[in-house]
């Protein structure tokens, strides 16, 4: 990921060159050795954070007037609480390497253009009591700080945790290695998912190749120049998502026995396929070898000139999977297995995968998981979803 370049950004430009000691931080921007004064009337020092809205390697207005400090709550020259900036204090960690105390709002009439404008003003506003018990102090060091060139998995920053104040969440995710075994519908819109998280590797497993069809249950929309036969689809989604992720890893195989043994280093499997015998299969393996996953299926029929069916989520690990052949059919017969329709409409396939997605991040920690359902169903004409198989 190439860092934000502070010279191409007038607004960063001006705050550095007139001395203040900035830090690029992802996406946030981090002013230290702000002059305050603390309830005991001393000179101490503080650092301003702003979540940072860009494009493309250029800062953008900022989105909120709100802005974050680090240190005592500043006070007046007598010590008594600076009111008119007050807004909230928490001490919390809004992104990897950044724990804040408090916040603060000055919200100007038409807001802040700008990075120089909100961050100068906020700076001259909290060192205001401490420069007159002090002239001499200033937040304006000339200092220079390190660069802070902290890898990422994506090619571009992820500013939408960060203006949502998220990233410390988001960041469960590293480490991570997921696979996505089978990339038909369902498959396809778990990846797009996944490939927006900051997981470690995504590895993609399908021997099939990218068709006519496959693009109508697809996410995005495919150009018909790819539409020739000559793409598998793990290399067709290869190319779209790692213009985003970079460690986004096609195998342009099935998966059966003879490579059951890579799926025991992954963290967390999606169960794609439709063909129940390998499924029970590869999910017996995994949940042997303590590694969570994730099963989809699928299920529409034609009644009386209409669609109905069931769309399913089933969660296997090691500490619980007595319900799985209970849940999902051993046999590939299409009299005996309610899923193994050819029918496969792309709003159930991303039904299907953000059910899937929402499940993991469950177990993840980046939502709250009170029910820790191991089993849920939604069934299209009476809209009902059903969460089952709970872990108690």
């Amino acid at each position: 990921m190439q860092p934000l370049q502070i010279d191409l950004n007038t607004d960063l430009k001006r705050l550095r060159d007139e001395g203040y000691e900035i830090e690029v931080m992802g996406g946030h921007i981090r002013v230290h050795h702000i002059p305050y004064v603390n309830n005991a009337r001393k000179i101490a020092y503080g650092a301003l954070v702003s979540e940072l809205n860009q494009s493309n390697g250029r800062t953008l207005p900022p989105p909120t007037h709100v802005i974050f400090f680090i240190g005592d709550h500043p006070c007046n020259q007598d010590g008594s609480i600076m009111t008119g900036i007050q807004h909230g204090s928490a001490t919390q960690t809004i992104a990897e390497g950044i724990t804040v105390n408090h916040s603060f709002s000055n919200r100007p009439p038409n807001g802040y253009k700008d990075y120089f404008e909100k961050i100068s003003r906020y700076a001259d506003m909290i060192s205001a009591p401490a420069v007159s018990l002090d002239v001499t102090v200033t937040a304006k060091t000339f200092r220079p700080v390190p660069e802070n060139n902290i890898e990422s998995v994506f090619h571009y920053l992820d500013t939408n945790a960060s203006r949502a104040n998220i990233q410390a969440i988001s960041s469960k995710f590293k480490g991570q290695k997921i696979a996505i075994i089978g990339m038909g519908g369902t498959g396809a819109y778990i990846l797009d998912q996944v490939a927006k998280t900051p997981v470690a590797a995504i590895h993609i497993y399908d021997g099939d190749r990218f068709l006519q069809h496959n693009a109508f249950r697809a996410p995005g929309a495919a150009a018909i120049e790819q539409l020739d036969g000559t793409l598998t689809k793990v290399a067709y989604y290869h190319q779209i998502y790692s213009r985003m992720h970079r460690n986004i890893i096609a195998h342009d195989c099935y998966v059966d026995e003879s490579n059951f043994m890579e799926l025991q280093d992954y963290d967390y499997v999606f169960v794609c396929i439709d063909k129940n015998r390998i499924r029970l299969s590869v999910i017996a393996f995994l949940v042997k070898n303590n590694v969570s996953c994730i099963d989809v299926g699928l299920g529409v029929i034609v009644a009386e000139n209409n669609l109905v069916g069931t769309v399913r989520v089933t969660l296997g690990t090691f500490q619980k999977n007595d319900h799985i052949k209970l849940r999902i059919s051993g046999s590939d017969e299409e009299v005996e297995n309610e899923y193994n329709t050819n029918i496969q409409i792309a709003e159930l396939n991303g039904l299907n995968a953000m059910l899937a997605v929402i499940k993991w991040k469950k177990l993840t920690g980046f939502y709250q998981d009170v029910k820790e359902e191991h089993h849920t169903t939604y069934s299209i004409n009476v809209s009902q979803l059903l969460n089952e198989d709970t872990a108690a």
